[in-house]
């Protein structure tokens, strides 16, 4: 078994190219993304292509939380991991926290960390209720977090697609970062992960131009149905949540 991110200079190789020829990717705002230190990066998740494509154009390597179910195919228990992906027990608990160390670990060192805030990909298009995990541990670390929008990947591979379709763009869009550290007066607040998680999703809203579903993402592979789901306008978060976090001001 191939020790955990050998393959990646590898994965890199291949991807990159793949990116300029097979799906073209339009990129804005790299220069956002910093050209060192530890960053986290976090984008909307539309597809399985998401993770691939980021690896494509970021100039530093990333290191990705991935579901722990990855580890229970043969096709993917050593594929994954030696590009550099640590599983995470989506069922919470211990696991969970196990995995926010490792995370934290990555970060500690300097390096960059994604990590897709909905948990899943979305299977209706819309961009959804975030997990307060990526506040956690952008908390607890002190790295500013990368807000990215992604459009397009889902024409590639949709959910539940087994292969991408070639030729077809994509456009990955990159954030100016949050900084943290006005948070950490807040470490007391219980709500303090929810608000930091719910301005991460707004600026992600704003980069990939998705309604905002005010829950979490559905795991199935049915849509939900569009009765359950009280919509927003493009870009947007609850506006008592923005009214705490001084984003309406």
């Amino acid at each position: 078994m191939a020790s955990p991110g050998a393959l990646y200079p590898l994965a890199k190789a291949l991807i990159r190219p793949a990116t300029k020829v097979i799906w073209p990717v339009k990129v804005n705002g790299l220069e956002n993304v910093p050209a060192e230190g530890p960053a986290i990066i976090a984008p909307n998740h539309i597809s399985f292509l998401d993770s691939v494509v980021l690896i494509g154009v970021l100039p530093r390597r990333i290191t990705y939380v991935g579901k722990a179910e990855y580890m229970d195919s043969w096709k993917t228990r050593h594929l994954f991991p030696a590009v550099g992906m640590i599983p995470i027990d989506r069922g919470g608990g211990k696991a969970s926290f196990a995995a926010l160390d490792t995370a934290a670990q990555v970060l500690d060192a300097g390096k960059l960390f994604g990590i897709f805030p909905e948990g899943t990909r979305s299977r209706d298009g819309h961009l959804h209720r975030g997990r307060t995990g990526i506040a956690r541990l952008a908390i607890r670390t002190g790295a500013p977090i990368i807000p990215v929008g992604i459009k397009g990947t889902d024409r590639i591979q949709p959910p539940g697609a087994s292969t991408p379709r070639p030729f077809r763009r994509c456009e990955v869009s990159f954030g100016e970062p949050i900084h943290v550290g006005h948070y950490n007066q807040r470490t007391r607040d219980p709500g303090v992960y929810r608000d930091l998680t719910d301005e991460v999703m707004y600026e992600i809203g704003q980069l990939s131009g998705q309604v905002y579903i005010d829950r979490y993402a559905d795991r199935t592979d049915e849509p939900p149905a569009t009765s359950e789901s009280p919509e927003t306008p493009p870009g947007t978060v609850p506006a008592f949540r923005l009214a705490t976090e001084g984003l309406l001001s």
